[in-house]
């Protein structure tokens, strides 16, 4: 599908509470992997009982965590989206793939549901039979670019120009898939070269964990790196490259807070 550049208001109801989910029948679920457990259980008096509810999250485990705060299923997602927050109420969007849905167990036919509505929306929709591949996949890539592009504050364009950060980026990839190997999970075989295209798609993005370090918030890097370093010690699989990049983006975090 053709993206096209364009500049709109986009009207909406909003509401900063979890009662606005209130009569929805279809709950799209987009917070930080840190605020899963605290979002879910703030969610759960007010999601309808044959609502569908979408985690569109980084990381791999926040469908499992949030069915647990909601005692229900989650359907999991894989979202590449670009974006960042320019303003109040300002969102810029720098590039896009295709959405990415795992299929549900409750019901054969929510996978196709959701893709119809989607899709009559123009935002194109897949439903995968290893949705846990792919969002291995989008770990992989998250953890090969958010951390440098959070420890330099460079979008991925500049980022990967660096003296030596090919290398780095290539050394946290072969770690995240040994460990993916250890895990039994099955990722896309070409991700070793799709990894790269991710600076030529999106050159002018900063990672989300940039976002948040210049922003002097939370990151999600307990998640991202920090989720490849635990399963790597789990299972005796070394993870140098991602434990750095752990550390730092940790050292940064502290200074930036407000007993840094």
């Amino acid at each position: 599908m053709e993206t096209k550049a364009f500049d709109a208001y986009v009207p909406m109801h909003a509401s900063a509470e979890a009662s606005g989910a209130r009569g929805a029948k279809l709950v799209l679920f987009s917070v930080k992997s840190t605020d899963t457990e605290r979002a879910g259980a703030a969610l759960a008096p007010y999601v309808e009982p044959g609502a569908i509810v979408l985690s569109l999250q980084n990381g791999v485990d926040n469908a499992q965590r949030l069915a647990a705060a909601l005692g229900r299923e989650v359907v999991p997602a894989v979202v590449y989206v670009a974006v960042e927050m320019a303003g109040p109420g300002h969102v810029r969007h720098h590039g896009r793939s295709e959405l990415l849905i795992g299929r549900s167990a409750r019901s054969p036919d929510i996978g196709a549901r959701i893709a119809a509505a989607f899709g009559a929306a123009g935002v194109p929709v897949e439903v995968s039979d290893n949705v846990i591949g792919a969002l291995w996949a989008k770990l992989v890539v998250n953890c090969a670019y958010n951390a440098l592009s959070a420890i330099a504050q460079l979008p991925y364009g500049r980022m990967v120009q660096g003296d030596g950060v090919p290398a780095v980026m290539r050394d946290v990839v072969d770690e995240c898939l040994a460990v993916a190997r250890a895990v039994g999970v099955e990722v896309p075989r070409d991700l070793l070269q799709a990894v790269p295209r991710i600076a030529e798609t999106m050159p002018g993005q900063f990672s989300s964990t940039a976002q948040d370090l210049a922003r002097g918030k939370p990151t999600e890097i307990d998640h991202l790196n920090g989720f490849v370093v635990r399963r790597g010690d789990a299972l005796g699989v070394p993870t140098p490259a991602n434990r750095v990049l752990l550390a730092l983006v940790k050292l940064l975090e502290e200074r930036g807070s407000p007993r840094g």
